[in-house]
């Protein structure tokens, strides 16, 4: 299963580094990692999505809890977080098909970013189930490059993720 972390960290060199190499000393495989600066520039946010069981996910936590540059961390509990990757995607598509592959854009709720001749760069953002989807429908016309930005998650409703030591 799963399952989403939402980690402060304060914003220094070395922390990504620190955090990815727990999770190799462990065997822990990271399925989706995001990062970037919050409100605060002196504090970043982790999205980390990790597929295990329970024991697993806790264990992650504790040792996350154990980094200095750790300030907080949060497993975000399924139905009540919010979450969105980007993706970035070259259709291979002749120019007479850029028609149907816009009209797939389209609907789907994706951006032109590039036309060319033999080719569209689409730009997307939505969950992953969104983005699977998005991919099976442009396949049929060849999917020439593929790029995907880490989900990002946050809480639904007015919770917080915020620094304890603020």
């Amino acid at each position: 299963m799963k399952h989403t972390l939402s980690v402060l960290v304060e914003n220094q060199p070395g922390v990504l580094s620190r955090v990815a190499n727990l999770f190799a000393r462990r065997g822990f495989n990271i399925d989706s990692l995001a990062v970037g600066t919050t409100q605060n520039p002196k504090i970043s946010r982790m999205t980390i999505v990790v597929d295990g069981d329970d024991h697993i996910v806790e264990q992650v936590e504790k040792q996350l809890n154990k980094l200095i540059p750790v300030i907080k961390v949060k497993v975000l509990e399924p139905e009540k977080f919010v979450c969105c990757e980007l993706m970035l995607v070259k259709v291979a598509c002749k120019s007479r098909q850029h028609a149907e592959v816009l009209n797939v854009a389209r609907l789907m709720g994706a951006d032109v970013m590039d036309v060319a001749p033999a080719s569209l760069t689409l730009r997307f953002a939505g969950n992953e189930d969104q983005s699977h989807t998005l991919l099976e429908l442009l396949t049929p016309y060849g999917l020439r490059e593929v790029v995907r930005a880490g989900s990002i998650a946050i809480e639904k409703g007015s919770g917080l993720l915020k620094n304890n030591k603020e």
